[in-house]
This record gives structure tokens, sequence and C-alpha cells, in this order.
């Protein structure tokens, strides 16, 4: 499933079932200290994903241990991003000499379980098009891609841009096309932003979103063109009015 949603440089891999064992290396152990069976099992099977695409790569099989702040620690040379849910795991992984990051993120096909997480993770242009979606094409919980998506945003943008909140990023969704758009407001740059695309799926129960950020030959943290801005374009069929202006400073995609 998330082998559709990657351009051939990227190593993906998946699953549904979580393995009886597999082996942690050295340095994972010790963060998978303390899981519970499931937990463990969970994170062990999203390092075999991720071991499976270092091969693909000709990589030799190496640890993913965690960070700091629970992100996974990639070896030299490599980049990815890993995922699990109830009944699904999965990770990416490609070349850092050619790809900055990369964001997956994979949730049940359920709306959020909660009727007030919605506005906590959301902006106002954003639950504007999840119920106006709801109505129109309620075959796809838009609560919950919304989360995913922003998920997968932070993942792949986090390593390159720093932190971010769910109110950073202001996300638009193709229904036809199976992609989604991304405005990133960049920490310290004064109200600058970023835009990216990514894509979803919508299978088998599951919502999968992924995303590429691709390595540039220019500052990754500075704007896109007035063409890439979703103020000068919504997204697609169906994704509703282009977002509003950049806050703060004008961020060179949104006109003044």
């Amino acid at each position: 499933m998330i082998q559709e949603l990657f351009p051939a440089p990227v190593a993906a891999f998946d699953g549904v079932r979580l393995p009886d064992e597999i082996r942690l290396l050295p340095g994972e152990e010790a963060a998978a200290a303390g899981m519970s069976a499931v937990r463990r099992a969970r994170f062990a099977a999203v390092r075999d994903c991720a071991r499976r695409g270092m091969r693909r790569l000709g990589e030799p099989p190496a640890a993913v241990p965690r960070g700091p702040r629970g992100a996974p620690v990639w070896p030299a040379g490599l980049t990815g991003s890993m995922t699990h849910t109830r009944g699904y795991h999965a990770a990416a992984v490609a070349r850092s000499g050619a790809v900055l990051s990369l964001g997956v993120d994979a949730e049940p096909d359920e709306p959020l379980r909660h009727p007030g997480m919605l506005p906590r993770v959301s902006l106002a242009a954003e639950r504007a098009w999840v119920a106006r979606l709801s109505a129109e094409r309620p075959g796809v919980s838009w609560d919950r891609l919304l989360f995913s998506a922003k998920e997968c945003v932070y993942k792949a943008c986090a390593p390159v841009l720093g932190e971010l909140g769910f109110a950073d990023a202001l996300i638009t969704v193709d229904p036809v096309a199976g992609v989604f758009r991304a405005r990133v407001a960049v920490p310290g740059r004064g109200g600058r932003c970023r835009v990216v695309s990514g894509r979803w799926l919508a299978r088998d129960g599951l919502l999968v979103t992924a995303l590429v950020l691709w390595r540039p030959a220019r500052d990754p943290t500075r704007p896109e063109g007035p063409a890439d801005c979703p103020r000068a374009a919504p997204a697609g069929p169906g994704s509703g009015p282009p977002g509003p202006p950049c806050a703060g400073a004008p961020c060179g995609c949104c006109p003044g």
C-alpha cells in the first residue's frame, strides 16, 4: 500500500500482521525496554520494514534508535520515516543525498475519537473543507485524514524547518487526485512559509499519507513561487477556496 505513494528513489515497505519475533539491534533494545508486548512488536515491525528498505537501496541493515524526542535516528547517508497503527505498519527510506526527509503516517479510516479533538489540531479553513467533504463524500473520514496529513507533514518538515505545532501547517486536500498540500510556517522566519505536496490513499479501512522533501539546489526554507501557494490556487477539485493569506510579514508566496 505505501509503495504506491512514493517514487522509485524511495524504498517503502509495509505489513498488516505483527511478526512473532524480530531481533532488535544494539541501540534499539534500550528504547524498547519496558514496552508492552504489543508495543514492542510494533516497534520491531516498523524497523524490520526500514531494514528491508535499506536492503533495497543496497545498504546493510542497521539500527534505527530513537532520539531524545522519540523520532527515529537514521544511519548516516539515509533518511526515512515510520508509522504504525492498528493492523498496519510501514517505513520508507531514501538516500539523504537526494532526499532531505520523508514523512509517512497511517491511521484507521474512522472519525477522530473525541469531538473536541478536531478544533485542537486544525485551523478554521481546514474545518470548513472537512465539513464540506464529509457531507459531499462520506466514504472517507476526512477529519482523520487531515490529522494524518498533519502528522506526515510534521515528520517530514521538523528535521528541516524545526519543531512545529498543529497551527503551523495549513492543509488542503484534493479528494479526487489523492494529493494534499501544506503551507508550513517556517519557525523564526517572521511569517515566511514553505509549500509542500504529498499523497494520500484510503483503502482497507486505513488512511495513509506520504510526503517527500527533495534536496533542492537552494535553501529549503525559502518560500515557493506564487503558483505554488495555496492562496493562489486550491489543491484541486472539491478542495474549496484557496487558504487565507500568510499571517505576519509577507512570505513571498502570498501577495502583500
